[in-house]
């Protein structure tokens, strides 16, 4: 498997393997990501990712090994 590097908003920088889905590797490198629905209909568990939006509940890590992904949460006022 292979293993990205991936830099939180805060700065850590944590690994995760490549299909490990966005809320495990969070948990994992113990930053949380806000959750809502768990189906990826209600975005509160939107990041940015190399600064492209995706619903973490739903999607897994993807990535070259090459690189560091850089995260970010989206803000929501609503949540």
């Amino acid at each position: 498997m292979k293993v990205i590097r991936l830099r939180w908003p805060d700065g850590n920088i944590s690994q995760a393997q490549v299909g490990e889905p966005w809320l495990e590797a969070a948990h994992n490198a113990g930053y949380p990501i806000p959750t809502g629905c768990l189906g990826g209909r209600c975005g509160a568990c939107d990041i940015e990712v190399n600064g492209e939006p995706l619903r973490a509940c739903v999607s897994c890590v993807d990535g070259d090994e090459d690189i560091t992904l850089e995260i970010d949460l989206i803000a929501d006022p609503y949540w």
